[in-house]
């Protein structure tokens, strides 16, 4: 065995060697921003809208606010390991491109003129799309796709943000990059996947950001970093030129969405985008659906819930909803609570639909690199031999007296093409059961409902509770349009836990879930802990309806009002007062 365990020291020690190559060029790079000057403020508190706005006027320069952008960005990746690839000097020569052009012709390049923005896993010609791995680092992309389409509505791709090792994690580790915290709290995580540009994004490093969603990869961190992000309907948004570990994987499809300090740039975005191809990249996926603008009636009827059957949401996610349906009522919006279908049910069919190669495909780039512990679960938990599984899956039901825990044992387990057939039909009959019983029987414009029971995880807490993706699972499982739009803060004095938290009646929940949550010795939800750290809900459309989601986020964000802490220079008011 010798010569292999000498092969394999050979591909560690060079891992090693690209992992310090790698950090030291972004450290350089980094230190090369410009410094931060007070005057960049005024650029930060901006949004899309008036980027674009101030300098068509005359009044700003896009080298101006792209430098300022580009201070901030540094500042955020020193705080939060945000960044992978730095783009600042191709950035700020794009800017002056921009101003030549604008100063020789008077005419705006496009609708997104200006405006910085970063990207999680969208090639960039001339730099790496590595994913984390250390297989993937050093091969530059070639071409630019979707970067190419926004740059020719004058968007300024500044930098690529951090993800999790193969973007199966809500948690944002890999080891070709290391972790990306959270910029309220360096103790818990700002999310994953697409967590380097929620916690970019959370301190003003960019005016809007690119995801991708396949499970809650855009939402969650959205959600963790108090950012707004929308997970439209799949094909709205053109995926060319974004990279996968899985590209093939159909059985639950990934979307690209905007994220974004306001829901404004949401709109400006899908306004610029919806319906728009690059002519020279194919990609067979794509809609030509462009933005329509929605029709809204007077008096919107929401349904909402704060308990999806699967974990009790905790005191703050549940606070978020309730404030929510209680500010929209007071403008005579109607809000009724809903009942919606098992979301075991559904959880049980994306992991056996995500399960079905063991993550073999997933996994074959890590190559010499560790795997993150947020995988071992998932990916191991799928390879144990069929006895060990029934075995397990019977002492989790009858001895723990976890149902659910058992039913997503049993279903996370390599598959036969007969047997991932039956699981897609059960996905689409599930799809069917979902809009009649849900979208039809209660005739909703939109459904308002947590995020996840949690508002927020510790570092390496996605081990433990990675089920928890449950919640906006569901909504990749029926391919509803998403949005993510925060509400509040946690308090540490209002959102503590009281019995119906500590003795709930578990019958048809989570048995483990709740007592890892909120009755274990060392809980995960501790408001103490997470006191200011944000709270957002989830809005959600019917398929196809993404604009009339972002119009209900419009809304719903008016109502709630501008002193919450978010938006623009939000996060730095919000840690200073």
């Amino acid at each position: 065995m010798w010569p292999f365990s000498l092969l394999w020291s050979t591909d560690r020690t060079k891992a090693r060697a690209v992992i310090e190559a790698k950090r030291a060029e972004r450290d350089r790079l980094v230190a090369s921003a410009p410094e931060f000057s007070p005057r960049h403020d005024q650029f930060l508190k901006a949004g899309a809208h008036e980027i674009v706005s101030r300098i068509e006027k005359g009044d700003w320069t896009a080298r101006e606010v792209v430098e300022a952008y580009i201070s901030q960005a540094a500042k955020a990746h020193i705080a939060t390991n945000c960044l992978t690839e730095v783009l600042f000097q191709q950035a700020l020569k794009l800017a002056e491109e921009l101003d030549a052009e604008f100063a020789a012709t008077k005419k705006l390049r496009g609708p997104l003129h200006g405006v910085p923005f970063s990207a999680k896993v969208f090639n960039i010609a001339g730099f790496d799309t590595s994913i984390g791995f250390t297989t993937w680092a050093n091969r530059p992309a070639t071409t630019d796709a979707l970067v190419s389409q926004l740059i020719s509505l004058g968007a300024v791709p500044i930098a690529k943000t951090n993800i999790p090792q193969t973007m199966f994690s809500f948690e944002c580790n890999n080891p070709l990059w290391g972790r990306t915290t959270n910029p309220y709290n360096s103790k818990y995580t700002c999310g994953g996947s697409s967590g380097g540009e929620a916690a970019l994004l959370a301190m003003d490093g960019s005016a809007f950001g690119i995801g991708s969603d396949v499970g809650g990869s855009l939402r969650i961190p959205a959600a963790y970093c108090g950012v707004y992000g929308l997970k439209p309907s799949f094909g709205r948004v053109s995926k060319a030129g974004a990279q996968s570990a899985n590209p093939a994987f159909e059985g639950i499809k990934s979307v690209t969405g905007p994220m974004a300090r306001n829901v404004n740039d949401l709109e400006l975005f899908c306004q610029a985008i919806f319906g728009v191809q690059d002519e020279t990249h194919s990609d067979y996926t794509f809609v030509p659906m462009p933005y329509r603008r929605p029709d809204l009636p007077k008096r919107l009827k929401f349904g909402y819930y704060t308990a999806d059957g699967f974990a009790k949401a905790s005191p703050a996610a549940a606070r978020a909803v309730t404030e929510t349906v209680e500010a929209l009522k007071a403008q005579d919006h109607e809000c009724i609570e809903i009942e919606i279908p098992d979301v075991s049910d559904s959880l049980e069919i994306y992991l056996a639909l995500v399960s079905a190669d063991g993550y073999k495909r997933m996994t074959s780039p890590i190559g010499p690199d560790p795997m993150e512990p947020s995988l071992f679960l998932p990916v191991y938990g799928s390879r144990i031999p069929a006895l060990i599984r029934t075995f397990g899956a019977w002492v989790v039901e009858r001895i723990l007296g976890d149902k659910l825990f058992a039913k997503f044992i049993r279903a996370s387990r390599i598959k036969t093409v007969s047997e991932t057939n039956y699981w897609a039909e059960q996905r689409n009959k599930w799809n069917t059961m979902f809009y009649e019983k849900v979208w039809n029987q209660y005739g909703l414009d939109g459904i308002i409902c947590p995020v996840q029971a949690m508002p927020q995880i510790p570092h390496g807490g996605s081990t433990t509770v990675n089920s928890l993706v449950v919640s906006t699972a569901l909504y990749n499982l029926v391919d509803s349009p998403v949005g993510i739009l925060p509400v509040t803060h946690v308090d540490a004095h209002k959102d503590q836990i009281t019995e119906a938290w500590t003795s709930p009646d578990s019958s048809k929940r989570s048995v483990l879930m709740e007592q890892r949550l909120y009755t274990a010795a060392n809980p995960m939800y501790n408001p103490i802990e997470m006191d200011r750290m944000p709270v957002s809900v989830q809005i959600v459309g019917r398929k196809w309806e993404d604009e009339k989601v972002v119009a209900m986020m419009t809304i719903v964000d008016d109502i709630l009002g501008p002193n919450r802490g978010f938006g623009p220079r939000g996060f730095m008011n919000h840690v200073t007062s």
